[in-house]
C-alpha cells in the first residue's frame, strides 16, 4: 500500500486542537499553587504534605496508560479518537475543583474528616485531568507530519503556560477584589475557593473549544499514513503487557532524564510554600494559619505565575534555538537554567527578588512540556502513539511517588522543617538530569538544522 503523508496544519489548527490545555493547564496551576496550602489550613503537617501529594501521580500512573490504549482503539465518526476522553475528564474534573476547596463544608454534611475529603477530591481532580490530559499529547503524535512536532508541543507549552499564569494569579486578583485571603482555622479562604471555581468553568469551556473545533483522521487515514493496513486493526487490553516490553531504548533514555526533571518539580510543587514561610518570613514551621502563612501561600502563587509566564516566550524561542543548537542541546541547556533557578532561591532572601529565579525555571518548564516529546514521536509507532505516551508518563510519577513517600521524611528528620533546604536538593537533581541528557541521549541521525528550519518557517509563514 502507498503511503501517504500527512499534511502540514496551519497555526490556528494547531491552536485549535490544543486549546483545551489551557484549561487544563490552569486547572494544574491552581492545585500547584494552593493543595498544599489547603492541605496545611486543614490541618496537615510539613512533613506530611508530600503523602497527600501521592494522590496525583498515582492516578497519573493508573489512568494514563488506560486511557492511551483505549484512546488507540477508540473511534466513532461522530466524536473521533481523543475527544470522548476530553470531555469526560473535563466534567469530572470540573466537579473535583469545586469540591476540593470546599472540603471542610462537605465533611459538615458527609459527617466526615475534611483533610481526608480534601485528599479523595484532590484524587478525583487529577484523575480526570489524566483522563483529559493523554490524549492531548497523543493527538499531536496523531495529526502533525514529523517536522511540525516541536511546533506542536511548543504550542501546546504556550497555552499551557498561558493556563497556569491565569491559574496561579487567580486567588492573588481576586483578593485585589475583594475576596478575603485569610482562612479561618479548619477553612479554605474565600479567595482560593473563589479561584477555583473559576478554573472549572475555563476548564469546561476550553475543552468545548477543541472539540468543536478539531477533527480527528480515521483509522483508515492512519493506515494510510503507515503504509499498511496495521493501524486498523484494534489492540487487546492484555497487549499494554507486549508494550510495556517493547519499550523503544530511546524512551528509557529519555525517561532516566524525565525522573531527574519531575522529581525537582515534585519539590517545588510541594514545599515552596513552606521554604518561603520559614525561610523568607521567618515563621515557625508550625504556623499554617497565620496572615504570614497566608501572604507566603499567595506569594507561592505569583512565583508559579511567573515561571509560567517566562515559560511562554521561551516556547517561541525553543525551536529557533533547536535549529542553531540540536534538540538535546536546548533541552540540557533549558533545565540547566531551571536547576540554576532552584538554587538561588536560597539564596535570594528579598522576596522582590525571587522573581530572578523564575526565569530560569520558566525555560525550564517550556523546554519539559515539549523537547522530550518532541524527540520521542519519531521512536513511537503510530498506531501505539496513544499506549505509549501513557507509558511515558510513568517516567514523570515514579519520581513523584518516591519523593511523596520520602520527601517529608526527609525535610523533617535531615533539614529539620527547613523545605528551602529540599528546594536545594531539587534543584541539584534537575542540574543531573541536565547531565543525563547532554551525556546519554543522541541527537536524530536526521535531524538537521534544515528540518528543524521548515518548523520555524511553519510558525512565521
Amino acid at each position: 500500500m502507498a503511503q501517504k503523508i500527512k499534511p502540514n496544519l496551519s497555526i490556528s489548527q494547531i491552536i485549535n486542537m490544543s486549546m483545551g490545555f489551557l484549561g487544563i493547564q490552569l486547572a494544574f496551576g491552581l492545585q500547584n499553587g494552593n493543595a498544599s496550602r489547603i492541605f496545611a489550613n486543614l490541618g496537615a503537617n510539613v512533613e506530611d504534605l508530600s503523602l497527600f501529594w501521592l494522590v496525583a501521580p498515582i492516578m497519573g500512573l493508573i489512568v494514563q496508560p488506560l486511557i492511551g490504549h483505549f484512546g488507540d482503539n477508540t473511534w466513532s465518526e461522530r466524536w473521533g479518537r481523543r475527544k470522548p476522553y476530553f470531555l469526560i475528564g473535563a466534567v469530572l474534573c470540573a466537579i473535583g475543583l469545586v469540591l476540593l476547596p470546599n472540603a471542610p463544608s462537605m465533611s459538615h454534611l458527609l459527617a466526615g474528616n475534611a483533610l481526608i475529603l480534601a485528599v479523595i477530591f484532590m484524587a478525583m481532580m487529577d484523575g480526570s485531568i489524566n483522563v483529559a490530559m493523554e490524549p492531548f499529547r497523543a493527538l499531536v503524535g496523531d495529526m502533525l507530519p514529523k517536522h511540525q512536532g516541536t511546533l506542536g508541543f511548543s504550542i501546546q507549552t504556550i497555552l499551557i503556560g498561558i493556563g497556569a499564569v491565569i491559574g496561579s494569579y487567580l486567588p492573588s486578583a481576586l483578593t485585589y477584589f475583594g475576596a478575603s485571603n485569610v482562612a479561618p482555622e479548619g477553612f479554605v479562604a474565600n479567595n482560593v475557593i473563589y479561584s477555583f471555581y473559576v478554573g472549572a468553568a475555563v476548564l469546561i469551556i476550553s475543552i468545548l473549544y477543541t472539540i468543536f473545533t478539531t477533527k480527528e483522521y480515521s483509522p483508515k487515514d492512519f493506515a494510510d499514513f503507515a503504509g499498511d493496513d496495521e493501524v486498523a486493526e484494534r489492540s487487546k487490553f492484555s497487549d499494554i503487557f507486549k508494550d510495556f516490553a517493547k519499550i523503544p531504548s530511546k524512551m528509557k533514555k529519555l525517561g532516566v532524564v524525565q525522573f531527574f526533571s519531575w522529581f525537582a518539580l515534585f519539590t517545588m510543587w510541594v514545599f515552596t510554600t513552606s521554604a518561603l514561610a520559614t525561610h523568607h518570613f521567618g515563621l515557625s514551621p508550625e504556623d499554617t494559619n497565620s496572615v504570614g502563612f497566608s501572604k507566603a501561600g499567595d506569594l507561592t502563587g505569583r512565583l508559579f505565575g511567573m515561571y509560567n509566564f517566562w515559560a511562554i516566550p521561551f516556547a517561541f524561542l525553543l525551536t529557533p534555538i533547536a535549529t542553531r543548537i540540536g534538540k538535546k542541546q536546548t533541552h540540557a541547556l533549558a533545565l540547566l537554567c531551571g536547576g540554576l533557578g532552584l538554587i538561588s532561591m536560597f539564596f535570594i532572601k528579598d522576596t522582590s527578588m525571587l522573581w530572578i529565579s523564575m526565569i530560569g525555571l520558566g525555560f525550564a518548564w517550556a523546554s519539559i512540556l515539549a523537547m522530550p516529546y518532541a524527540m520521542l514521536i519519531d521512536a513511537i509507532p503510530q498506531r501505539k502513539m496513544g499506549i505509549y505516551m501513557g507509558i511515558f508518563n510513568f517516567f514523570i510519577v515514579m519520581p513523584q511517588i518516591i519523593n511523596g513517600l520520602f520527601g517529608g521524611m526527609i525535610v523533617a528528620n535531615v533539614f529539620g522543617k527547613m523545605a528551602i533546604d529540599y528546594v536545594v536538593v531539587g534543584g541539584v537533581c534537575m542540574l543531573i538530569a541536565a547531565a543525563v541528557t547532554m551525556f546519554l541521549i543522541k541527537n536524530d541521525e536526521d535531524e538537521t538544522p534544515k528540518e528543524i528550519a521548515e518548523e520555524i518557517k511553519q510558525v512565521h509563514f
